[in-house]
């Protein structure tokens, strides 16, 4: 194929409607040899009520950030796939906080800019009230809260609303109060309402659209879409009108706005909150959406509501549809790769004098009891009395989650190490360094307690590998040899649990009760430690398959298939990866080429990998030098079969110490 044929059939393959199967697309070759798709969800772990806001040739995003502090985290990407957080606008010494008990704290973060200045309107707590921040750039700083304030027809703002701004440049809140109310009000130059708002009751008066909240709203042909979420995890629908006023019957109610799902392989069921949707140079549309991770067999709604990404389509009557969820690879809009690694939990050493902006606490008050300067390259959790954290989103069906410590544990109770909890910490995972009736080392979840003698010493490693519901606990000395506590099965932790926590997902990170502890490490998939290829979080020409092995990844084309480990921990500079080893069987003589952060274009291939023929019913391990590479990074298994298949059971990367090596970016 000529091309110009080639990116003229790519380019219409971008307008056909999403809402058809991913199965039934004809993919053109380039998807087999390029990453031109991705896999929904984008972000794998909790972040709910998605706002989006479209600066330039950059895209913002914020949610509810809950009793996570510092809280409204500001994600930031290029690509509409790829996100980092880079800001967090509201610091845990507001004095204006209502509560940070767990479910409290601030919800939905709306992002904007009007006036020139950009605007973050949220929530404080469901009865708090309505406040925003303002600031010059979106990375920060921002400014103090102030409560937004009302006029007369305003009435309760309740929570969950957002900010839309018209082509005239007037921006308007989107009120949303209990069941029932739903208004439009002009928000003046200093950022509080004005005028009289419009009374939108009807829209909900007898539950039609169950609680009618998160309200969105775009502009498409001069014409105004509303659009409206059922509750948490149920319903999305869009109405429309040509003026922004109050009569119901100049309002027209266009039904659902997500496709129905059909792939029955997905847990993904059911999206909504969709953020307000935006058109791209290319003329097509997309928008955000957070989805909960469930199937009656498989619960995975600890991890919260995880965010999706869909394209909307309009059909000849102006009716907007959104993509339903797939299990297969979807092509992604036609932007600059954002050039990091998927939004997974970020790995640290601790080497700034600043926090990370990937951690947070779950209260204000835990936010005081950590230090990154009283020992250089570390990070100190002094809890003082109780305990001390710190987190991120918990993520990934298959992960490896690692930290070195330091520790002095000498009285009963005393402990520090690796954590995973639910929003109130009444479900957790713990792998510590402790003292009970001397020094040990104690793996536990629920009533389970796996505990040995701690001949190590002080200073030891400690390691988490979850493969889906099961989690190992291990420890070292000197991160080489390893030794197993033994695993535990999360399946009640993964799962759906009562009220707010099932709003908010996991967390893990790092923990100190009763005693001081440094830590100068935490790694997050670590590519040291064997990865499962099924561990993959976006493919093209590929299929998982089980044999008499295990489950293996193996190409399902002679095109060039290939699939993605997300942000694989390839260590640090002086100590990077130098090695692969992969465990496969193939039914001819083929190579696999390993890439990272993307294959051509802004890639780096850094390995070659030559799988020999005959092991079809068993494993052969093959390493392989390669390019001296670190940081966290998507590797990329890229298939080069021209006949027969290659099953794919793990990779595996090794290293040695040097200082010259491709970095993080």
């Amino acid at each position: 194929m000529k091309k110009k044929t080639l990116k003229l059939v790519f380019m219409m393959l971008f307008m056909i409607t999403m809402s058809v199967e991913a199965e039934t697309i004809s993919y053109p070759d380039s998807a087999y040899s390029g990453v031109s798709t991705y896999m929904n969800p984008i972000i794998q772990s909790d972040f709910p009520d998605i706002t989006l806001f479209k600066d330039g040739n950059d895209f913002y995003a914020c949610g509810s950030s809950f009793h996570f502090t510092p809280y409204c985290a500001i994600y930031h990407s290029t690509d509409l796939v790829h996100w980092e957080v880079i800001s967090r606008a509201v610091q845990p010494t507001w004095s204006g906080l209502v509560s940070d008990a767990p479910g409290n704290g601030l919800w939905e973060g709306a992002i904007t800019k009007f006036y020139g200045s950009y605007w973050l309107y949220f929530s404080n707590t469901a009865s708090g009230g309505q406040y925003f921040s303002k600031a010059n750039s979106l990375y920060g700083p921002w400014s103090t809260p102030v409560k937004v304030k009302t006029t007369a027809t305003t009435g309760p703002i309740g929570y969950d609303n957002s900010i839309f701004v018209d082509d005239d440049g007037t921006p308007y809140m989107l009120i949303k109060n209990g069941k029932f109310t739903n208004k439009i009000q002009q928000v003046g130059h200093d950022g509080h309402l004005t005028g009289d708002a419009i009374n939108l009751e009807w829209i909900n008066r007898n539950g039609k659209y169950s609680w009618a909240e998160g309200p969105v709203m775009c502009k498409r042909d001069g014409w105004y879409y509303y659009l409206i979420a059922g509750n948490v995890a149920g319903g999305q629908w869009a109405l429309r009108t040509k003026d922004l006023h109050a009569d119901s019957t100049q309002w027209q109610e266009l039904g659902k706005f997500f496709a129905d799902v059909t792939d029955r392989s997905l847990y993904l069921g059911s999206p909504n909150h969709a953020s307000q949707p935006f058109e791209l140079a290319d003329g097509t549309w997309w928008c955000l959406s957070h989805c909960y991770e469930k199937s009656p067999a498989n619960d995975w709604s600890g991890k919260g509501r995880q965010c999706m990404l869909h394209q909307v389509t309009w059909d000849e009557n102006g009716k907007p549809t959104a993509s339903a969820a797939a299990s297969s690879a979807l092509l992604a809009p036609r932007l600059q790769n954002s050039r990091i690694h998927t939004c997974l939990p970020s790995s640290d050493a601790f080497s700034q004098s600043k926090l990370n902006l990937c951690w947070y606490f779950l209260n204000a008050e835990a936010s005081k009891h950590y230090s990154l300067t009283s020992r250089k390259g570390w990070l100190r959790l002094n809890p003082d009395s109780g305990s001390a954290h710190l987190l991120q989103k918990d993520a990934a069906h298959y992960s490896t989650v690692m930290t070195h410590l330091d520790v002095n544990a000498k009285s009963d109770g005393e402990e520090a190490g690796l954590y995973i909890t639910n929003g109130n910490e009444s479900s957790t995972v713990a792998l510590v360094s402790c003292f009970h009736h001397g020094k040990k080392i104690a793996f536990r979840f629920g009533s389970t307690v796996l505990m040995v003698n701690n001949i190590i010493g002080n200073d030891l490693w400690l390691k988490l590998i979850r493969k889906e519901h099961q989690i190992e606990g291990l420890y070292s000395k000197d991160n080489s040899s390893w030794i197993s506590l033994g695993s535990v099965d999360v399946t009640s932790l993964d799962l759906t649990q009562s009220n707010y926590n099932s709003w908010v997902g996991n967390s893990n990170g790092l923990y100190a009760k009763h005693v001081t502890a440094d830590f100068d490490s935490y790694c997050f998939k670590d590519g040291f430690t064997e990865q499962p290829a099924i561990s993959y979080l976006n493919a093209f020409g590929v299929a998982t398959k089980t044999n008499t092995f295990g489950k293996t990844v193996g190409n399902t084309t002679n095109k060039g298939g290939w699939f993605m480990l997300g942000g694989l921990d390839l260590g640090a500079a002086n100590a990077p990866a130098t090695a692969i080893e992969v465990s496969a069987s193939a039914t001819e003589k083929c190579s696999l080429e390993i890439w990272i952060d993307d294959i051509g274009r802004k890639g780096h291939k850094i390995a070659t990998v030559k799988i020999p023929s005959g092991k079809v019913n068993g494993l052969t391990k093959i390493k392989s030098a390669m390019t001296a590479t670190y940081g966290q990074h998507d590797v990329y298994i890229k298939y080069n079969c021209p006949s027969g298949t290659a099953d794919i059971y793990s990779v595996k990367f090794g290293r040695k110490s040097t200082v010259s090596a491709i970095s993080k970016k």
